[in-house]
């Protein structure tokens, strides 16, 4: 089977949209009869996503073998409808682990081992091994950070050993930026051309030029950057601002870009297949009718800005759900303290449709997060819970309904009488030795539903998997006090002996699940939690 491989490397500033450059380009080839998988490589000596700051590199997705991952992956995922594992995800610090892990098995056999060749052999390794795993067509390699940065220069230099070994078989794109300055009023293109020779200068000539920028792109800038760039005619893509990430792969086939790759490989197309993509991408654009979700979280400012990264799943997966209902979902982001701070704000929940808790950890504004799960439950607004959301509205009903007044999680005070959240068994040991990295519930597992639950309708099905990323859990030892008082089990593991999802009965709609629903969900199939809260919420 011939492999065939798309780098695709960021020019002139970092956000420029590279992570869904290459899925709508995934996506194209795969609509055109090929498979295809997708790659990305972070420049960060972290050997996992895991351990980063979400408020600084944006969510960790996790993948169904249990890898913490780049957000990106979550977009291959997405527009691809594949589930994508670890092989197709690696950072600085995972490919020098791997050479010293080989250096120390005699794996080199004596040779004094050099940055170059062999950490980019390494990576060139895997991301062969990754094509191979996925039997794929194409496999596109989204290079992190932008050219220029010493941190990914050993990843152009693989890209670069492999148009060498294989040039047939191995083109380069480049996503750069287009600046218009409010007081010029003209759109740049001396920045993109810099930011070529900065790939020039690591012995890379880009293929294709994606153009980002506010507007579409007009022919005297695309021949500007064709004769200075030294680019084929019509290899510089226009990739103006759009209403939705959807749109970008009818973007970019409105100038024949899959056309154009696959010419470049001597391929042909096999089928045209983005109807119901273009159908999907029509209705999230005409949708008028508005739905209104509140997000209470912690994770959104850096500064003066809302970082919305950090809960990029969370948001695609209502947009998903709410699409499906054609409505235009409204998000708003809650800032817990303020509660806190003054519990009369709780009120403004009223005007939300439904209310989410995402994921989280540590103290900072739980007390207010709590207040408004208490909120949502005592006023009939839709609620869903998702992994810490959870878990504090088992505390919230705990404290609450079941009287248990101190009642909390041992994450946040190790010494509360009523832990019905606690330390998992497996996880006590790692955390006094100090082992975090890796080593929470990471990835896909099993759940069995409750028949008479909300979940088992959502789901039409006993049995689900789903993704988990946490070290606390439900403790059982509350368990039958708290079903009592009028919670249900809706979901536990094949053994029963861990609590997947709670419900609160003859509630419109109350749901917290251990797992995070969000990473399975697509454009074209929601997930189902998230479909039946936004139907509950437009009801």
């Amino acid at each position: 089977m011939i492999h065939r491989y798309i780098f695709i490397a960021g020019g002139v500033m970092s956000g420029v949209g590279k992570g869904v450059a290459c899925a709508s380009i995934g996506k194209i080839l795969q609509s055109k009869g090929y498979k295809v998988t997708a790659i990305k490589i972070d420049p960060y000596i972290n050997v996992d996503a895991g351990t980063m700051n979400p408020t600084e590199h944006g969510e960790v997705f996790v993948t169904d073998d249990g890898d913490e991952t780049d957000q990106d992956i979550g977009n291959y995922e997405r527009f691809l409808d594949e589930d994508i594992l670890s092989a197709n995800y690696m950072t600085t610090g995972r490919v020098y682990q791997s050479v010293i892990k080989r250096e120390r098995n005699l794996e080199y056999n004596g040779k004094c081992v050099e940055v170059v060749p062999h950490v980019p052999q390494e990576v060139i390794n895997r991301i062969k091994f990754a094509a191979k795993k996925a039997k794929a067509d194409f496999t596109i390699i989204e290079i992190g950070g932008t050219v220029g940065e010493y941190q990914n220069i050993l990843f152009l230099e693989a890209a670069r050993m492999m148009r060498t070994e294989t040039p047939k078989n191995v083109i380069f794109v480049m996503v750069s930026y287009l600046p218009i300055p409010s007081k010029i009023g003209e759109m740049k293109t001396k920045p993109t051309q810099t930011a070529v020779r900065t790939l020039n200068s690591a012995g890379i000539f880009p293929d294709f030029i994606l153009c980002r920028a506010e507007v579409p792109l007009d022919e005297v800038r695309k021949q500007k950057l064709e004769t200075f760039c030294n680019i084929p005619r019509g290899n510089a893509i226009s990739a103006p601002d759009v209403e939705t990430i959807y749109e970008i792969p009818l973007n970019y086939e409105k100038e024949k870009l899959g056309e154009k790759i696959l010419e470049k490989f001597s391929l042909k197309i096999k089928k045209k297949d983005l109807k119901e993509w273009q159908k999907f991408v029509l209705t999230a654009k005409r949708v008028k009718n508005e739905i209104h979700i509140g997000i209470v979280g912690k994770y959104f400012s850096t500064g003066n800005f809302t970082l919305a990264d950090s809960y990029i799943s969370v948001i695609e997966a209502i947009k998903h759900a709410s699409w499906f209902y054609k409505k235009r979902p409204i998000l708003c982001w809650i800032n817990s303290e303020e509660f806190e701070k003054d519990e009369g704000k709780l009120s403004e929940l009223k005007k939300y449709d439904g209310i989410i808790v995402p994921g989280g950890f540590g103290s900072r504004g739980v007390e207010g997060k709590i207040l408004a799960i208490q909120y949502c439950r005592e006023n009939n607004i839709p609620y869903l819970g998702l992994c810490y959301g959870m878990q504090l509205a088992t505390i919230e009903f705990a404290r609450n309904v079941a009287k248990l007044a101190k009642a909390n999680t041992t994450e946040i005070d190790k010494n509360t009488p009523y832990p019905v959240i606690h330390t998992m068994a497996d996880q006590v040991k790692k955390i006094e030795e100090k082992k975090m990295g890796g080593t929470m519930r990471l990835g896909a597992y099993p759940c069995v539903l409750a028949k008479d639950s909300i979940s088992f309708k959502a789901y039409g099905q006993k049995k689900i998997s789903e993704r988990h990323r946490h070290r606390y859990e439900f403790n059982n030892e509350y368990r039958k006090l708290l079903e009592e008082k009028g919670l249900r089990i809706a979901g536990t593991s094949p053994d029963n002996k861990l609590v997947e999802i709670i419900e609160v009965a003859g509630h419109k709609f109350f749901v917290g699940s251990q797992f995070h629903p969000e990473f399975k969900s697509r454009p074209l199939k929601p997930h189902p939690l998230f479909r039946e809260f936004i139907k509950a919420a437009i009801s």
